[in-house]
């Protein structure tokens, strides 16, 4: 059979499948029609008191002669994702928010009209369903059905079991069908919220106040990023939506709100990737009178902490390779970083800019003509050590060119103390000592500017109102985003961002082909 052949075929199938699809929802809609004429096709008086997961705790244990000894009533509802016709008994499994649970439904305690009438309702209609707790033969825990409802007609089938939603692109764009038919989909946005609580749970507990910042900005700022813009019709001015909050969190500490973090969304328009979306989750935290040496040991607690909160272990795996939090996390310099990974560079040749320059080159990497050795070395750094670092590291000591908000190192002032947290070859947090210098940031906010003006589209604004802040004061503070879309594709073991986000970004559907 030719490629040709294979092409017809798959297309053919497609075909095919689509046409069975039109038939199945037509006859949906005939048995709706048929349902609106008896009455409310989708009523909303049926309350349901029990979920799956918390039957299956309370009574996983307990053997049908407990159960039938004294039995126990509940009231359930969900989608059914499985469903047995047997003569005078029939089998139903339905799905909620927590898990399944199994109906077994009988002419003798449904009642004939109803057992008839579930077997015309349809695999994805949303049941109710009350009765009484028992065994079957083969032991599963099942709900012996004395009332059943349909509450709401499903009039698109659910994917086929055994092949189910096979296009990666369906499933971000389909994100709700994904869920009822993905059990590990679930999964992961369940360990997603359970991280975002348990990091609210973290720094609550020692003293951090939760706060709320702007996400649009009269001037992008704390981050080096192209920003998204928009326009305010009422004061008929130009808006760009929030690249970071760094600037507006460093303001609240300035007005004594010492410990302050943010779990926020932010939007940066550059380009989609398995590690960038334009629109993520960042946590950012803020701590008067710290350092940058302590936020990496605060870090490594962090995650630890988490880690066995939500998995039950510090010790993951990912893509394959596990992960050790509870060991210390090591600390590098970025020519370390690379000679660690690639011996044949010496410590001569990381600090000549000539051989820089020419190993960027010969490696195809942009750089800007103005960089300094600082800022060469991290080029070199992001093309050829980034991703191997599989172990958690902190890179440390970042040029001072390449952070515009850090505070310069006292020995080396062209240095910063400031680090940026690697796991699995890639940047999960970055923090430094924050630079409380009013005139030594104006500076720096002249350098960016003319940074712009030269063509740099991530260059940072000059932001006068921030100046205004830190000449009232600004404490030694310390300060740090971690972002959470990355953490969660860490620890759910997930290879690219699309899916630890419900609803990722994607090219428009009647446009992906354009």
């Amino acid at each position: 059979m030719g490629t040709d052949d294979i092409s017809e075929q798959g297309l053919d199938e497609t075909v095919s499948r689509a046409h069975a699809e039109i038939k199945l929802v037509e006859e949906r809609r005939t048995k709706l029609s048929a349902l609106r004429k008896a009455g409310n096709p989708f009523p909303n008086d049926f309350r349901r008191d029990d979920i799956s997961l918390d039957i299956h705790r309370q009574y996983g244990e307990y053997s049908n002669e407990m159960l039938e000894a004294e039995p126990r009533t509940v009231s359930v509802a969900g989608r059914m994702v499985l469903k047995r016709v047997m003569g005078k008994a029939s089998f139903a499994t339905i799905q909620d928010m927590s898990g399944r649970i199994q109906l077994y439904i009988t002419n003798d305690n449904a009642g004939a009209a109803v057992h008839e009438a579930f077997k015309h309702y349809d695999l994805g209609d949303i049941l109710g369903a009350q009765g009484t707790l028992f065994r079957t033969r083969t032991g599963e825990l099942s709900v012996r059905v004395t009332s059943l409802r349909l509450l709401t007609k499903s009039l698109r089938p659910l994917p086929e079991k055994f092949h189910g939603l096979t296009d990666q692109e369906q499933k971000y764009r389909q994100r709700y069908l994904d869920l009822i038919t993905n059990e590990d989909s679930r999964k992961v946005f369940l360990a997603r919220s359970g991280i975002i609580q348990s990091i609210r749970e973290f720094f609550t507990a020692r003293g951090y106040l939760e706060v709320e910042t702007p996400m649009m900005h009269p001037i992008p700022g704390g981050a080096a990023a192209r920003p998204f813009t928009t326009h305010h019709n009422a004061l008929d001015m130009g808006l760009y939506l929030r690249i970071a909050p760094e600037l507006y969190l460093k303001r609240l500490v300035v007005g004594g709100m010492e410990k302050v973090f943010e779990i926020n969304r932010n939007f940066r328009n550059e380009g989609i990737s398995t590690r960038h979306n334009p629109e993520f989750t960042m946590l950012e935290f803020y701590e008067a009178y710290q350092d940058y040496m302590y936020l990496m040991s605060f870090t490594e607690t962090l995650l630890r902490e988490i880690a066995a909160k939500v998995l039950g272990t510090t010790r993951i795996s990912y893509q394959g390779r596990e992960i050790d939090l509870a060991q210390p996390f090591a600390r590098l310099t970025i020519s370390q970083a690379i000679r660690r990974f690639h011996p044949e560079y010496t410590d001569a040749q990381l600090v000549d800019r000539e051989f820089l320059i020419d190993k960027l080159r010969a490696l195809g990497v942009s750089y800007k003509t103005g960089d300094g050795i600082g800022g060469l070395q991290l080029s070199l750094f992001d093309e050829t050590t980034e991703h191997l670092l599989f172990e958690p590291v902190f890179i440390i000591d970042y040029p001072a060119e390449v952070s515009p908000l850090a505070r310069c190192n006292d020995v080396n002032p062209a240095l910063t103390d400031r680090f940026e947290l690697y796991i699995a070859g890639r940047e999960i947090a970055n923090g430094f000592s924050e630079l409380n210098d009013p005139e030594a940031q104006a500076a720096r906010f002249l350098e960016q500017a003319k940074a712009k003006e030269a063509g740099d589209a991530e260059a940072m604004h000059y932001d006068s109102d921030y100046i205004r802040a830190l000449e009232y004061g600004l404490p030694p503070t310390a300060g740090e985003g971690i972002g959470i879309d990355r953490l969660v594709m860490l620890f759910t073991d997930s290879p690219s961002i699309r899916d630890v986000i419900l609803f990722p970004q994607l090219r428009r559907e009647d446009l992906k082909h354009a």
